[in-house]
């Protein structure tokens, strides 16, 4: 098969010893029944949480131990475009078979759900897995669907302040919210100035993710100063970031964000 970057991979057997290089995808090898096949992960791994042990930790998603990784003797090493260098990945082909995964919406995450259950056949559950986010999917947006438009903002980094612009996961599923994403003209994860927040068609709302900067209170205090026409909301961000299987949570997690709204 090709992954998600058009490589060709070729994969002979099932394999069995498994290092994931991104936190989401982590998660999904768990709820597709192969905990037990993950040899290594990195740091940032939490969940579940039992999962993350000094022997099984192998760095972050941007650093990592080769030498680590080699000792653990893995089959594959699951990557991904945006978490993970190209540096990375190049180093993990020359180890095993390596692939790598690039989300943008939600098709491609069930894509990445398939392809999975193929390589490590776990069709079956991959197949419940994607039937349970396609429903609540649907179900989401039977909700939503009489909900105004609402123009916001949403914060990813403080010193530099840094936003979701358009080309990203997150604006994806802002979109789905019927959000409409006041930086979606630009790309990526732009730095902006804070003082010039208001002037930039005015956001109503002021989403501040906890990942990766984890926003608190006096930080939604601090933006109020410099944007007092917007109400400021701490939300899950990795509701908003993580693809695979945190799917299933996410759209119930978005109805109970629109309603506190």
């Amino acid at each position: 098969m090709k992954d998600q970057i058009g490589r060709q991979l070729n994969i002979d057997t099932i394999p069995k010893r498994i290092i994931s290089l991104v936190p989401s995808q982590t998660e999904l090898l768990v709820d597709l029944g192969l905990e037990d096949s993950i040899v290594g992960l990195t740091k940032f791994c939490i969940h579940p949480i039992q999962l993350k042990t000094t022997e099984k930790v192998v760095g972050g998603t941007k650093q990592i131990n080769l030498d680590k990784i080699k000792a653990l003797k893995p089959d594959i090493i699951l990557c991904n475009k945006e978490e993970n260098t190209k540096e990375i990945v190049e180093a993990c082909e020359s180890i095993c078979i390596t692939h790598v995964s690039d989300i943008f919406t939600v098709e491609d995450s069930l894509e990445l759900i398939k392809q999975y259950g193929e390589i490590f056949n776990k069709e079956a559950n991959a197949i419940k897995i994607s039937n349970q986010i396609n429903a609540n999917l649907k179900d989401f947006k039977a909700f939503v669907k009489e909900e105004p438009i609402l123009k916001v903002a949403y914060f990813i980094w403080r010193k530099p302040w840094m936003v979701a612009g358009n080309n990203t996961f997150i604006n994806h599923l802002l979109e789905l919210n019927k959000f409409e994403n006041v930086y979606n003209n630009l790309e990526r994860y732009p730095e902006i100035e804070l003082e010039k927040l208001k002037l930039n068609r005015g956001p109503e709302i002021i989403l501040l993710s906890s990942e990766p900067y984890p926003f608190k209170n006096e930080h939604a205090i601090e933006i109020n100063n410099a944007s007092p026409h917007a109400k400021t909301v701490l939300v899950d961000g990795e509701m908003f970031s993580w693809y695979g299987s945190r799917l299933i949570k996410a759209f119930s997690y978005f109805k109970m964000l629109r309603q506190n709204l």
